[in-house]
């Protein structure tokens, strides 16, 4: 089955993964119908929840190359969070941002972690099919619409983090504030670093936690992620951005701990498509992620919800009518 992986579908799939990845609207979701709505050779060759399928192979390597944007794109991040983990280590403390940062992170991967190990084959075989993963993409979003609702009907309080509306902010308690107006570059991302790491850690470890659902196919990560650090006080940017840093273990590790099956036999014959759809992947997921980060300076995520709702739909109708 292998080696009828053509390059028109590795490019395909590769864009739809490093966009879908971040986007919040599941790209697990996306890979399982895509090929299902195609139908053909796609729905025979990129098929996720057959055993011992090559397409498993394959989506090893798109999942490293997003988690390799993602390094790329936050590396400072990155630097300052492996450094504050050695400070802490090396001082037997908790007490910088940087420090608080790098445990947040560590504690809230955790729960996903395990959960990942013990269900996502379960998960993927008896889930990963087109109509699951349809009407879990109806679920997704909404999930982002309650998401919004809860935040705006709470008032959910960036001013809690930044001190009352100034004379220019919304008058809408609902409204997105940008909390960095005005800060661009690296030091607008240190002001976000410090808001993330100063959440209790339990309230990280819920954020972190959350991800649990998006084994689910048609649950986002960066969705369930986002909408509960809403819930915990986080501003869109802050959230999307905590999100983003916790993917980033969770998607490597996922990958890595799969290359064997990459350079095994699943991964014979189909390693230069392999190639060239991880290279679409992090290039997607680095514009992606560049968009995403100005995007919820100021924007919410109903737009999101709304295509998550339409395309779930049409596809559970189109998928139940043929």
């Amino acid at each position: 089955m292998s080696q009828h992986l053509t390059y028109l579908e590795a490019v395909v799939t590769g864009l739809i993964q490093g966009v879908t990845e971040l986007f919040p609207v599941s790209s697990l979701g996306h890979n399982v119908l895509l090929p299902a709505l195609i139908g053909g050779n796609w729905a025979s060759t990129l098929n996720v929840s057959a055993p011992n399928s090559p397409y498993l192979a394959f989506i090893v390597g798109l999942h490293v190359a997003t988690a390799a944007a993602l390094l790329v794109f936050f590396w400072r991040d990155w630097v300052r969070i492996v450094t504050g983990f050695v400070s802490s280590v090396r001082h037997r403390r908790v007490r910088t941002d940087e420090e608080r940062l790098a445990w947040l992170i560590i504690l809230a991967t955790i729960p996903v972690g395990l959960a990942g190990l013990l269900l996502e084959h379960l998960f993927r075989t008896v889930l990963g099919r087109p109509v699951p993963a349809a009407a879990f993409l109806i679920a997704n979003g909404v999930i982002l619409l309650v998401g919004e609702q809860l935040r705006r009907r709470a008032g959910i309080a960036e001013s809690a983090l930044v001190g009352p509306p100034g004379p220019r902010d919304p008058v809408d308690p609902g409204a997105v504030r940008d909390l960095d107006a005005g800060v661009i570059g690296p030091e607008a991302d240190l002001r976000s670093d410090r808001r993330i790491a100063a959440l209790p850690m339990w309230r990280g470890v819920l954020v972190g936690a959350s991800q649990i659902l998006a084994l689910l196919p048609g649950i986002s990560r960066s969705g369930v992620a986002m909408v509960t650090g809403l819930t915990q006080g986080l501003s869109h940017r802050d959230a999307a951005r905590f999100s983003f840093l916790l993917a980033t273990p969770v998607i490597l590790a996922a990958g890595v701990l799969k290359i064997p099956d990459l350079t095994g036999p699943l991964g014979a014959g189909i390693r230069g498509p392999v190639l060239a759809g991880s290279l679409v992947s992090f290039v997607a997921a680095h514009l992606s992620v560049r968009f995403l980060e100005r995007y919820f300076r100021t924007r919410t995520l109903y737009p999101f919800a709304v295509y998550s709702l339409f395309v779930g739909t049409a596809a559970l109708v189109w998928l139940s009518t043929r």
